[in-house]
């Protein structure tokens, strides 16, 4: 038991300057791969958002839920297609990503929390008129087909008065990436995306997105940090970033670039990846700044 308190010390006292810095700072984490199907990085994470607001920090969390939409579409023998990694939506697949998101996927979140102490509320970006969607238009290479993904959607604008009015009750909101069109329709966002432009609407401290890698990686397999925004163009032009981890790294620059202080790519397969992150010099991922 000497030797648990004597750990215990060390590390608040090391975490201390963190946590005087960031007190009363907003942080925006988006949620999402093994840290959201895990039982042991379920409960680390919520822990992790529990003492952040416990200290004094704002934590808001912005949650994905692809395999858990994939597996009740499957169940009511729905297939899902994908197109550039994008899901195919029409309105009965809405009808699903809605119910999962908006309801099972959010509500397991807020309980977790709430089963570690904190007090969290659950919202889609329907509620409140938190986000304004319009309808994805993408095309797709090499044809640059533009081809119709149904209710997949983008930000068009985000109105951040519900949020603070959470954060000003001392709730920790977690949301579902669902918004809503001008069109009246529903439109299922990426969560990256939508976690980014409500840190940059929130001019947050920080934007934390917990992945399933290490991180950014060079050509090496070794891992980048201490990036800042010229040093992530330059990756993208040298096509040392491509694919999958793309979307994840303009989501980064765009936030940075636009008033939020810091971006982070972390490892959610790391039990308190987050707190690690916040409370150390050292992380658990890839930290992006801006530059210019």
């Amino acid at each position: 038991m000497a030797d648990l308190s004597k750990n215990f010390a060390k590390v608040l006292t090391e975490a201390l300057p963190y946590i005087q810095k960031f007190n009363g700072k907003t942080v925006v984490v988006k949620y999402g791969g093994n840290a959201m199907i895990d039982a042991e990085l379920k409960s680390s994470f919520a822990r992790d958002i529990v003492l952040m607001k416990s200290v004094g920090m704002n934590p808001i969390v912005v949650h994905g839920g692809g395999p858990q939409i994939g597996d009740t579409l499957k169940k009511i023998g729905k297939e899902s297609e994908f197109v550039g990694g994008m899901r195919i939506t029409d309105g009965e697949t809405m009808d699903v990503v809605e119910m999962v998101l908006g309801g099972l996927v959010n509500k397991q979140i807020v309980n977790l929390i709430h089963q570690h102490g904190g007090n969290a509320i659950g919202l889609t970006g329907k509620d409140g008129s938190l986000i304004s969607a319009k309808k994805l238009k993408h095309d797709f290479e090499p044809t640059s087909e533009i081809i119709d993904l149904g209710h997949v959607g983008e930000v068009d604008k985000i109105d951040t008065s519900v949020i603070e009015l959470l954060v000003g009750g001392d709730f920790i909101p977690v949301i579902a990436p669902i918004g809503v069109g001008k069109d009246g329709f529903s439109y299922n966002i990426n969560a990256d995306l939508v976690a980014g432009s409500i840190a940059q609407a929130l001019n947050a401290e920080k934007l934390i997105l917990l992945t399933n890698t290490e991180g950014l990686l060079d050509s090496d397999g070794k891992l980048l940090t201490g990036l800042t925004s010229k040093d992530v163009n330059q990756l993208i032009k040298d096509k040392v970033i491509h694919g999958g981890m793309l979307p994840k790294i303009n989501c980064a620059l765009t936030a940075v670039q636009s008033g939020v202080k810091s971006a982070h790519i972390i490892d959610g397969r790391v039990a308190h990846a987050v707190l690690i992150e916040v409370f150390s010099d050292s992380g658990v991922g890839t930290l992006i700044v801006n530059n210019e």
